[in-house]
């Protein structure tokens, strides 16, 4: 279980989220939506230890009973998915993959692994591909698949759909949230689309302003 308490973010001195606090169950997805600007890309900044300095930000976050807010961004095993995919692009398929499982693994176990989330996605022959030969939705799941590899503990998700089409969008949806139930992590999810949330089949929270958090069942 993830848990955020008593989370507050300030930009020069105005407020813009007060006393925010929840938890996320592992396996299941929380979505957090809300105006540009009230804070929530700062929110998933605070999760994974990389808020810039000009916010100020106070709380507390635990990992079952591990204070995550004390340790340091590399040893906070936090995954990240933006909306972008963020492939190296000078890569191949496998390589990025490869890339991000932990050295401890061994050689042959390490290309195993890879091998098998490329059977995954169906895409073995694209194993020696580059990025840009693949389709906005293969890219999208590759990036999911390397950042799962990865074996974070939780996973923190920016709008990962936006740039998608809409029936591109469903079916990578659907995909995010089977790995993650597969995976058995806490995700939260920023987005601006009510749709997103309601995939995510969760609980969605709605930052209004600093006075103002509703939750609804998605």
């Amino acid at each position: 279980m993830l848990s955020v308490n008593a989370f507050s973010l300030s930009l020069d001195g105005k407020r813009l989220i007060d006393n925010l606090s929840f938890k996320i169950e592992s396996g299941q997805v929380l979505s957090i939506m809300g105006p540009s600007g009230i804070g929530k890309s700062s929110l998933l900044n605070f999760l994974s230890g990389s808020l810039t300095p000009h916010l100020s930000a106070s709380g507390e976050i635990y990992l079952k009973d591990q204070a995550l807010h004390l340790l340091p961004t590399q040893e906070r095993q936090v995954g990240l998915l933006q909306q972008m995919p963020l492939l190296f692009p000078h890569m191949s398929i496998i390589e990025n993959l490869l890339f991000a499982i932990p050295f401890r693994v061994k050689k042959s176990e390490r290309q195993a692994l890879a091998i098998k989330a490329l059977a995954r996605l169906d895409i073995e022959n694209k194993a020696n591909a580059l990025p840009k030969e693949l389709s906005g939705g293969q890219q999208a799941r590759v990036a999911l698949l390397r950042t799962l590899l990865a074996e974070p503990k939780y996973l923190l998700l920016d709008e990962p759909f936006s740039k998608l089409d809409p029936a591109l969008r469903r079916d990578v949806r659907a995909f995010v949230l089977d790995e993650i139930r597969q995976a058995n992590i806490p995700a939260l999810l920023v987005t601006h689309d009510p749709e997103d949330a309601k995939a995510m089949e969760g609980e969605c929270l709605e930052l209004k302003n600093v006075t103002s958090v509703s939750a609804v069942e998605s």
